[in-house]
């Protein structure tokens, strides 16, 4: 499940992190031009414009009839961010709110549907 940017560069998706007039693309394993940052991190730093398309990645669902933007996945469960704006049916739902009106919680993958990637 992906939330956060994407650069491809060489007909290859990164994970991307755009910084003023560059973008910063990570992969796990080393490789060239790429700098270990952390063990199974390197990160490697292109200008902007050697960038072939740079573009912000949300993976949305449905739960309970609700609509949701998936933040993670852990053993069969997807942390989730209510997006339906309602306080009463987030908390119908059991939902913390983890900042004011911000509801998000842990839906199981099987019972959420509609789930895709929407490339902004």
């Amino acid at each position: 499940m992906r939330d956060g940017y994407v650069a491809r560069y060489q007909g290859r998706e990164y994970e991307a992190s755009p910084d003023g007039d560059n973008v910063r693309i990570y992969q796990p394993q080393a490789g060239d031009g790429f700098s270990e940052v952390r063990p199974g991190r390197y990160v490697r730093v292109l200008n902007a414009g050697e960038v072939d398309d740079l573009m912000y990645v949300r993976t949305t669902c449905t739960w309970q009839g609700e609509p949701f933007i998936v933040l993670g996945e852990a053993d069969g469960w997807l942390r989730v961010e209510y997006t339906g704006g309602k306080a009463p049916a987030a908390q119908a739902l059991g939902l913390e709110e983890f900042d004011f009106g911000v509801y998000q919680g842990w839906a199981p993958l099987s019972a959420v549907t509609d789930l895709r990637e929407n490339r902004i």
